[in-house]
């Protein structure tokens, strides 16, 4: 039997970035039953309908389109999703053939105050147009200026960085059960 594959889509472009640091944290702690890719939406052009498809947009494309699911990081800007996230699922969905249809999904985040719980609602909203299946629970809402993280955005080995890094192994677990 093969092995899942999921799809880690992080919404923060920036280098330090503690919401890639929680991909990076899923992809480390991914059962073993399935894998975690991480895709590279950093160079992925605006969304325009009249505009061509780059390599880069055709990469991507294909990558949600061969995913068995989705891990998707929601850093929260002005309590919505980030551009860049919302942008690279718009371009992924208008391609033919629903390629998001279906399948499981989980989200979690890093930010100020709430995490980021009202950019993960927010997104909720968006995958039911993508006919995604977001898992309800356990959800990860992580404080980005906790000692949870390190300099560099990974999750620290210490003690609020473990129990982090526990839920985040929750989250992965589920995610591989979901149908």
């Amino acid at each position: 039997m093969s092995k899942k594959t999921f799809l880690g889509i992080c919404g923060s472009l920036r280098a330090a970035s503690r919401n890639m640091g929680l991909i990076r944290c899923a992809k480390e702690v991914m059962p073993e039953e399935a894998l975690l890719e991480i895709a590279d939406i950093s160079e992925l052009p605006f969304y325009a309908e009249d505009r061509e498809k780059t390599a880069a947009v055709s990469r991507f494309i294909e990558q949600v389109r061969n995913a068995d699911g989705f891990v998707l990081a929601v850093p929260e800007y002005n309590y919505s999703v980030a551009p860049a996230l919302k942008n690279a699922l718009d371009w992924a969905s208008r391609e033919k053939g629903d390629i998001f249809a279906g399948k499981p999904a989980a989200m979690l985040g890093a930010g100020g105050g709430m995490g980021t719980s009202r950019a993960q609602y927010h997104l909720r909203q968006i995958c039911v147009y993508l006919d995604l299946r977001v898992l309800n629970r356990p959800e990860v809402f992580a404080n980005a200026f906790s000692d949870a993280f390190a300099e560099n955005g990974d999750v620290a080995d210490t003690e609020e960085g473990k129990k982090l890094r526990a839920k985040v192994a929750a989250q992965m677990k589920a995610l591989c059960e979901a149908r």
